[in-house]
Parts: C-alpha cells; sequence; structure tokens
C-alpha cells in the first residue's frame, strides 16, 4: 500500500511539472520609454542660400621683365610686403651694359662728324660772302651738317633706348602690396613678359564666390550681400560689384565679385561665408520639425504625437512641402499646441506608455537649484 500510494505521488507530480512546463508565460510589461518632445509652433522660414567665399585682392599683378636674360636673383618671398618702386628681381645685364658702351661710342663718333660738319660749312660760309664759291657748294655743305646732326640724335635715341634696356634689368614693383606668388627661382633663362612673381596690390578688397547658372540670373549688380567670417561673429555688408560673363569651364558656375561697404581690409584669403540678398527665400510663418521627428513608412510619412492625458503616443501622418536649412516645413497633418516626439521615433509603437525625457544637470547645477529652491520656501 505505502509502494502503491508512493508512485501515486510522484506520477501526480510529474504530471504537475508538464502542465507547467506547457502553460504559457505570463508576457512582461512593455518598458516606459523615455522621449524627447518639442511643442509645434509657427514660425517664419528665414532660409537663404549660403556660399563659401574667399577674399582676394581687387588688383592683383603679375610682374615679369621688360627683356630677355638669365635670372641672377630673386629678393623678395611669398608674403613678404613691398613698397612702390622697391627692387623685386635682377638679371644678368653685361650684355645690356655693353650695347650701352657702343652706344656711347657711336654717339661720339656721330657728335664727332657733325662737328667736322659744322667746322666745314663754317668756312665755305665765309667764302661765299667773299664770291669765292658758289651758291650751290654752300648749300651742300649745309645738307651734310643737318644729316651729322640727324646722326647725332640717332646715336642719342639709341643711347637712351639701350639705357633703358639696362635698366629693364632690374624689376622693381609698381605698387605696394604683398607677394602672394614666386613663379621663377635664380639660374632661370626667362623670356620677355615671363611672370616672376605676383603682388596683390594693397588697397579695396574683393569678396569672390561662385554661383550655379541656375541662379546667376537672379543675383543683380549692386544688389547687396551678408558677409560672415568663419573664425568669430564678424558680420560685413558688401555689394555685387562684378559678375562673370561666361562660366567656369570645368565647375560650370559664375564667379561673383563683393565689394565691401565698410572701410576694413580683411586679410587676404580668409575664407567666409556670404549670403546673398537676392537669392533669399523668406517666406510667412509655418511649421517646422527637425527631421528626427519623421517616421517614414513606406512612401507615407508620419511623426508620434504625444497624449498628455494618457501618456502615450500615436502615428500622425503629415505632408511635408519643402525643408528649411536642418527643419522641414509641414504642409499639412499638424496644428499648433500639439507635441511631437523628436527623438526616438524609431523604437515606439501605437497606444505605447512614454514618459518625457528630462536632462541631468551637472552635479554643481543640481546643488544650486535645490539651495535656490530651499531660499523659496
Amino acid at each position: 500500500m505505502n509502494t502503491q500510494s508512493s508512485v501515486f505521488r510522484l506520477g501526480a507530480l510529474a504530471l504537475a511539472l508538464l502542465l507547467a512546463a506547457c502553460s504559457k508565460p505570463v508576457p512582461s510589461e512593455e518598458p516606459l520609454r523615455a522621449v524627447k518632445v518639442m511643442v509645434v509652433a509657427a514660425d517664419g522660414i528665414h532660409s537663404g542660400l549660403e556660399y563659401a567665399a574667399e577674399v582676394r585682392p581687387r588688383t592683383e599683378s603679375r610682374l615679369g621683365f621688360r627683356v630677355n636674360g638669365k635670372l641672377l636673383r630673386r629678393m623678395v618671398d611669398v608674403g613678404q610686403h613691398v613698397t612702390a618702386g622697391q627692387a623685386l628681381a635682377q638679371l644678368d645685364a653685361q650684355d645690356y651694359k655693353l650695347s650701352v658702351d657702343a652706344a656711347k661710342a657711336q654717339l661720339a663718333a656721330a657728335v664727332a662728324n657733325r662737328d667736322l660738319a659744322a667746322s666745314d660749312f663754317k668756312r665755305f660760309k665765309d667764302l661765299r660772302d667773299q664770291n669765292f664759291i658758289s651758291a650751290a657748294e654752300l648749300e651742300r655743305r649745309d645738307v651734310a651738317l643737318k644729316a651729322a646732326q640727324s646722326q647725332v640724335d640717332q646715336a642719342q635715341a639709341q643711347l637712351s633706348a639701350q639705357g633703358n634696356q639696362s635698366a629693364y634689368t632690374t624689376l622693381v614693383a609698381d605698387a605696394a602690396g604683398v607677394v602672394t606668388s614666386a613663379d621663377a627661382e635664380p639660374g632661370q633663362v626667362l623670356a620677355a613678359g615671363t611672370p616672376v612673381v605676383r603682388i596683390a596690390q594693397d588697397g579695396a578688397r574683393d569678396v569672390v564666390f561662385s554661383v550655379p547658372e541656375d541662379k546667376v540670373s537672379q543675383v543683380k549688380l549692386g544688389s547687396e550681400v551678408e558677409v560672415r567670417m568663419w573664425a568669430g561673429n564678424a558680420v560685413y555688408q558688401g555689394k555685387v560689384r562684378e559678375i562673370s560673363a561666361s562660366a567656369d569651364p570645368v565647375t560650370r558656375t559664375f564667379a561673383i565679385k563683393v565689394g565691401l561697404v565698410s572701410s576694413e581690409v580683411l586679410p587676404l584669403g580668409t575664407t567666409v561665408s556670404v549670403v546673398p540678398r537676392a537669392l533669399d527665400r523668406s517666406g510667412p510663418a509655418v511649421i517646422k520639425l527637425p527631421t528626427s521627428a519623421l517616421q517614414h513608412d513606406g512612401k507615407a510619412v508620419a511623426v508620434w504625437v504625444l497624449d498628455r492625458t494618457s501618456m502615450t503616443v500615436r502615428l500622425q501622418p503629415i505632408v511635408i512641402a519643402t525643408a528649411d536649412g536642418n527643419d522641414v516645413v509641414i504642409q499639412t497633418g499638424l496644428q499648433p499646441g500639439m507635441e511631437v516626439v523628436t527623438a526616438g521615433v524609431h523604437v515606439l509603437s501605437p497606444g505605447q506608455k512614454v514618459t518625457v525625457y528630462q536632462e541631468k544637470l551637472a552635479p554643481a547645477v543640481a546643488k544650486s537649484a535645490a539651495s535656490a529652491a530651499s531660499a523659496a520656501k
């Protein structure tokens, strides 16, 4: 009897364990998620096209020698400031000095020939006054004197030209400015006109940027442009003073030069951003949301709207009109005052309970807030 009772008990225990294993597990409660929300409100569109630009000199000269020769030395380097008349580079002038000496010798010979002709003319004039020679003979001596004088003038002009050629072997700055490029090194044999240095002249600066061909027609000469410094918060006003007549063959964009209204001279090469007023797209008040609030379901777009009464979320379909910077402009689907989830949208489900995320304060800030609350009591 005891044996049968033990067997019965063991069978009952096994059956209970089997039934417990086959029963459905108790579903766990869905986690309470914290979400960031924002209150929907109408705001104006403050959108404009912004372009990167560079500060360049209004006048930049490529300077080269006016004669051929071998470059002996270059006296300036990139970044150096030069003054008007300062020597920049020097050619080998030996051959030009020899040409000057030859021209001087030719001038001396021409002067001697002219003096001899003048002496002959004076003597023959005296003889003509005494009727010892004919008038035709005196006229021939007069012609010879004039020819000799012409030779002197020619030799003098030749000497001046050779002197200029010799002076051209020294390259000088025609205006004050900053050397922005050095295109030749000592030892090179240069042809006349070959660029040696490039100088950005002191004075007014231009802000240069490029726009695509579908926007260039909207920018007009004299239209206002806002120039913003990247390094700092300085903002300058400028006006369009030049628009390129043809597109760049590589980028197919049009270069636009802006003259600054302010007399302040910005450093050359400074990178700035420009906002042309002609391309401003500011408009009436609209509803805008960050792109992080969007929930894409195939071709449809929706957002999660928070119900404060039940602290649950629901999907609200929307229609997007356009973009405004990093935000999207909502055409239909939302009304001012609604609370939209802006972070954590991909882990939500309809009807899910949520809490509103509160940013944690730093210990010092929290302590200060607690002290302020205690003092208020």
